[in-house]
């Protein structure tokens, strides 16, 4: 039986509790999880791509099948370089699935025939979550408390102040 090298792809600023619940998910298909975190140059990054892994890291710590790691580029050639064989997606929401069926099918055309993308449905108690969503509550002074792990909301405090209203 071939062994499955499996990724989760994305930019993660900031890791979610959605996002753990997919890689947690994710780390029981596999003896190996890879979580790939995007360095897009392009866009203005509330945390550095070395401080997303490390929020990664601190907020994974007690799940042993995975690694982490960084990549710019294509994602198919990143897959590609990499030899994985299935590629993960979450999807919280109808426009999501949209979204991620367009891009799995163009990455299906620079794959080759021995990639899959499997998509996993997010837990509902954490459908409503996105990073960006995240990002903009706690900049308006929201608590995002339950939403993000406790490290990545102790490194939004640290960057940003506690903006929560008291």
């Amino acid at each position: 039986m071939k062994k499955n090298k499996l990724l989760y792809a994305g930019a993660f600023d900031p890791i979610t509790n959605g996002h753990l619940d997919v890689i947690l998910r994710g780390s029981r298909l596999s003896d190996n999880l890879t979580v790939g975190v995007l360095r897009n140059f392009s866009k203005n990054s509330l945390f550095t791509a070395e401080e997303r892994m490390e929020l990664i890291r601190r907020s994974t710590a007690g799940i042993g099948n995975l690694e982490i790691d960084s990549f710019d580029g294509l994602l198919a050639d990143y897959v590609k370089q990499k030899g994985f064989n299935i590629v993960i997606r979450g999807l919280r929401v109808s426009m999501d699935f949209e979204y991620e069926m367009q891009m799995a099918q163009m990455n299906a055309v620079l794959y080759d025939e021995s990639v899959e993308t499997v998509f996993l449905m997010t837990n509902p108690a954490h459908s409503f979550i996105s990073s960006s969503i995240v990002k903009e509550v706690f900049s308006l002074g929201g608590n995002v408390k339950g939403l993000v792990p406790e490290a990545v909301l102790e490194a939004m405090r640290e960057k940003f102040g506690d903006r929560t209203k008291k």
